[in-house]
């Protein structure tokens, strides 16, 4: 019989309370069940598995971190909105290191159909994405291609923050502000792909993804 008090929603949210102290990789049902005090058994009544209780924690966080983003960027454009982005995406990374980590996993969108279909999480991080690099005039596949170079560059960055791999005495915020501008003239001056690739279908499979 489920714990009184216990739901879904409340254990996802001390997943990601758990992250944050102990590290995402720690995050598991046992782990759980003792926080609450229960058997783990218990747990099987509000999630199926460690990968569904992964999947909405990575949903969760997403949610928390985008609407975070959305907040920053809201009624700015070109480079403003893009440094919002940019600044608001780093100081979540780095702020909640074990929740961030949960963002990060591969999110299979056929084994977890009921939690992905239509979720507002990945939807509105699509449109609050999408529609500050549109403000560059980019549409599709080009798109694509700069959130695969925004994606690298912000998690990059704090990954390397985060662990103390910066070890200049060059200040670590100086240096990505200056990324920002990089960014924003790759942005600005972006090479436009046609919609016939002339490249070999060899180097189309090379480069896939």
């Amino acid at each position: 019989m489920p714990r009184v008090g216990l739901t879904t929603d409340r254990l996802v949210e001390a997943a990601a309370e758990l992250a944050d102290e102990a590290g995402f990789e720690n995050v598991s049902l046992s782990a759980l069940a003792r926080r609450f005090g229960v058997k783990d058994a218990s747990l099987y009544s509000h999630v199926g598995s460690l990968r569904e209780l992964r999947t909405r924690l990575a949903l969760f966080v997403g949610a928390e971190m985008i609407d975070r983003i959305a907040a920053a960027v809201v009624g700015l454009a070109g480079k403003d909105a893009l440094a919002a982005f940019a600044g608001a995406y780093r100081d979540y990374a780095l702020r909640h290191p074990g929740r961030y980590a949960a963002t990060q996993i591969r999110i299979d969108r056929e084994l977890d159909r009921e939690l992905t279909v239509d979720s507002p999480a990945l939807r509105r991080t699509g449109e609050i994405t999408y529609g500050m690099l549109r403000g560059y005039g980019l549409d599709e596949p080009d798109l694509t291609d700069a959130v695969r170079l925004l994606r690298s560059t912000f998690h990059g960055y704090c990954l390397l923050e985060a662990g103390g791999g910066f070890g200049a005495p060059r200040d670590v915020r100086r240096s990505w502000d200056k990324a920002i501008d990089a960014l924003h003239t790759a942005l600005t001056h972006w090479p436009r792909e046609s919609e016939t690739d002339e490249r070999p279908p060899d180097e189309h499979r090379a480069t896939a993804g």
